[in-house]
């Protein structure tokens, strides 16, 4: 999944109204901002085969210390533990660790059966990939529900907190629908260098929630 990560870190703004969007765009986003940097290292691999499901040509043939239940629930602790240790707040760090731990809760659905449960254990995935309309249809229920919940959250102080926002909303749809519709990567290195372009979302919607306040009723 891509625009559901998104999608949930904009809704989770409701449950860590002080927590910035960056912030919560980083935890549920976490696993995929550190699966290209393991990819490129020659850490994790994934081939490139055309075809393979309806929605994605990635064959994701190793991938344990991104993408494994026990890695995630391990980053989800100790992101969530670091943001404690600098913020002091209970209810935040919880969300910031259970973003973390949704990311691999949102792919099993998606995901062919490539998802470790724990390195070298059996894995699992749904598939939904395997249809496009399907995929379509839950990317956008996460992720415009998830803007909806933001927007009822917070309200925009100036421009950058209105068109700011939109045009990132913009952006990731139409990066998600280019992606899909568009021919696949010509090689692992230029998967894993695009996919290194999540990074700019953090700045990008924490420079965007800076610009709101959360709402008082």
């Amino acid at each position: 999944m891509f625009l559901g990560h998104y999608g949930l870190a904009f809704a989770a703004k409701r449950a860590a109204p002080r927590t910035s969007l960056g912030t919560l765009t980083f935890a549920a986003q976490w696993l995929d901002e550190l699966w290209p940097v393991l990819l490129l290292a020659g850490i994790e691999k994934a081939r490139i085969v055309p075809g393979l499901m309806a929605a994605s040509p990635i064959e994701f043939t190793y991938y344990p210390h991104s993408h494994s239940l026990l890695a995630a629930i391990g980053w989800g602790v100790l992101i969530g533990a670091i943001y404690m240790a600098f913020r002091h707040s209970p209810r935040a760090a919880l969300v910031v660790g259970a973003l973390v731990l949704s990311h691999w809760v949102l792919d099993v659905i998606v995901h062919a059966p490539d998802l470790p449960v724990y390195p070298g254990g059996p894995r699992a995935g749904l598939g939904a990939w395997n249809s496009v309309p399907l995929t379509l249809v839950l990317e956008a229920a996460v992720y415009f529900g998830g803007v909806a919940v933001y927007l009822r959250t917070t309200s925009a102080l100036d421009r950058v907190g209105s068109y700011g926002l939109w045009l990132l909303v913009l952006v990731q749809a139409g990066i998600f629908v280019a992606a899909s519709g568009g021919p696949p990567p010509s090689s692992v290195a230029m998967l894993g260098g695009s996919a290194l372009l999540l990074w700019i979302f953090i700045p990008w919607t924490a420079w965007v929630d800076r610009h709101r306040t959360v709402r008082t009723r």
